[in-house]
Order: structure tokens, then C-alpha cells, then sequence
């Protein structure tokens, strides 16, 4: 296979290369800069941040953002999957069977561990540590 079997892709990737530069320096040409107070406030939600958060986000929504990359992997494998259903035959069964039992395995683990619970006053933890401050 020769180089110029890719010529196409190399022409697509420079004309979106030049759309992006392009864009770019039109937009910095037809604006116009009148930055204002209010343009310059920060904004989210609609509130101004009067201060600095005090804490930082805790590990939790890190976790729950790898867990659902993870299960949102898993849709992809599925999809391939059946979409190949009828050629895979009884081996693809037992593949998706076992790949599904190790999701469904790992959902537990994350589960009894507590990653999904974010009901602070149940936690095992926070009970023993109420029941010690109530006892002193």
C-alpha cells in the first residue's frame, strides 16, 4: 500500500487544521473589546463566589465519575456484542456471560464498600464516631 492511499486523510487534516486557525483569527478580528465589570465577574450558577471554597471536592465524585466511565464501557462492549450476536454463537454467550459477572461483581464490591452511599449520618463510620461522642 502506498502513501498516497492517505492523501485523503492528510488533506482532511490540514483543511480542519486551517478551519480551526481560521475561525479563531476571524473571531479575534469581528469582535468587538469592550470588557465591562460585569463581563470580567466570574460566573456559575448564577452566584457570585463571594469566597474561595474552604474544602476540596471530596474523593467520592471522583470515584463516581471512574465508575461510570467503567459502566459506560461496558454498553459499548454490549452493543458490539449483539450487534455480532449471531456469528459469535455460544462462545460470545459465555464471554459477555463472564465479562457481565465481573461488572456485576465489581458493583458490589463498590457497593458494600460504600461508593454510591452519600447518606452521611448512615455510615458505619459516622455511627461509631456518634455513639463515642455521645458516651463521653
Amino acid at each position: 500500500m502506498s502513501l498516497t492511499a492517505y492523501l485523503p486523510i492528510a488533506i482532511m487534516f490540514f483543511l480542519a487544521l486551517a478551519f480551526a486557525a481560521g475561525s479563531m483569527v476571524a473571531s479575534r478580528w469581528l469582535t468587538t473589546q469592550n470588557p465591562t465589570p460585569e463581563k470580567l465577574e466570574p460566573y456559575e450558577c448564577g452566584i457570585v463566589p463571594l469566597q474561595e471554597p474552604v474544602q476540596r471536592f471530596p474523593v467520592k465524585f471522583y470515584l463516581v465519575a471512574m465508575l461510570f466511565v467503567i459502566f459506560d464501557i461496558e454498553i459499548v462492549f454490549l452493543f458490539a456484542w449483539a450487534s455480532r450476536f449471531d456469528s459469535l454463537g455460544w462462545y460470545g454467550v459465555g464471554a459477555v456471560g463472564i465479562f457481565t459477572l465481573l461488572l456485576v461483581e465489581t458493583l458490589a464490591y463498590v457497593w458494600k464498600r460504600g461508593a454510591l452511599d452519600w447518606n452521611v449520618a448512615s455510615r458505619r463510620r459516622r455511627r461509631i464516631t456518634a455513639e463515642f461522642e455521645e458516651a463521653a
